[in-house]
């Protein structure tokens, strides 16, 4: 058991499965006393029983859902040390996708964490001590193909998570942006056809070994955690030669295009 999880008190948001519910589960491992959120409450109070947690369901993303659980996590913990914010939702395809996808996305997947970090940061700047977390993506390194919404979203948070730690690094707030590609979750499996091919083609891992890559990157005081470590070079290579990667990834469209197209 590693010393910076244990005895802290923990929020996870959409806690109730995938990675969240793998978060829940390590941390607790690793000794934290845990609060699992989730819209589907019976899925947030399985796996609160299963790490001997504590259930808070309901909205992460909303002024008011972020308030409110932010205050039940203290309740029930004391002190909130640890804010994983995990929810995510993937919406729309292309430049059709409407106004109220866009919407939900930029509240799920970048305001939630903005809320939270409101309410969160302040104190752990006069503690001398807090941990933001970020389940972001890969494709807020690089990009989404077909979906701007969760390309678009997904580098907001990340850029979120960047400012918050270049802004209190030094006042002992630490933060991390969690980047896989392919994961075995609900999301992977819900999309379809050549996407999923394109999103497993460097292997889809296990929510499970997502958490134990953070666990690595809490012990190296790493902001960034690849469980794809390929991705840092495709991250290198859109940094340095952004003509060339850009033209390899209209390349892999045309052969997305090409495969809808037979479908």
């Amino acid at each position: 058991m590693s010393g910076a999880f244990a005895g802290k008190g923990v929020v996870v948001t959409g806690g109730g499965r995938g990675i969240g519910r793998a978060l829940a589960v390590r941390l607790a491992a690793e000794g934290a006393r845990v609060v699992v959120n989730d819209l589907d409450a019976d899925a947030a109070a399985r796996v609160a029983g299963e790490v001997g947690g504590h259930a808070v369901p309901g909205d992460a993303a909303g002024e008011r859902g972020v308030a409110e659980l932010v205050a039940a996590a203290r309740e029930h913990l004391g002190e909130v040390d640890v804010f994983c914010a995990n929810a995510g939702v993937e919406r729309g395809r292309g430049l059709g996708t409407p106004e109220d996808d866009w919407e939900l996305a930029l509240g799920v997947n970048v305001l939630a964490h903005v809320r939270a970090a409101r309410l969160l940061v302040p104190g752990w700047v006069e503690r001398g001590e807090g941990r933001f977390i970020v389940t972001a993506s890969a494709a807020g390194l690089l990009t989404m193909l077909g979906n701007p919404v969760y390309a678009v979203t997904k580098h907001a948070a990340v850029a979120f998570a960047e400012w918050l730690s270049a802004t209190y690094h030094h006042r002992g707030v630490r933060v991390h942006a969690i980047c896989p590609q392919g994961v075995r979750t609900r999301m992977l499996e819900e999309s379809s056809g050549p996407l999923k091919e394109l999103l497993s083609r460097d292997s889809a891992l296990e929510p499970e070994d997502v958490a134990e890559a953070l666990l690595g990157a809490v012990a190296d005081d790493r902001f960034l955690v690849l469980p794809h470590p390929e991705v840092a070079d495709y991250y290198g290579a859109r940094a340095t030669r952004p003509d060339r990667w850009l033209a390899g990834m209209n390349k892999l469209q045309q052969r997305l295009d090409q495969a809808e197209e037979r479908a």
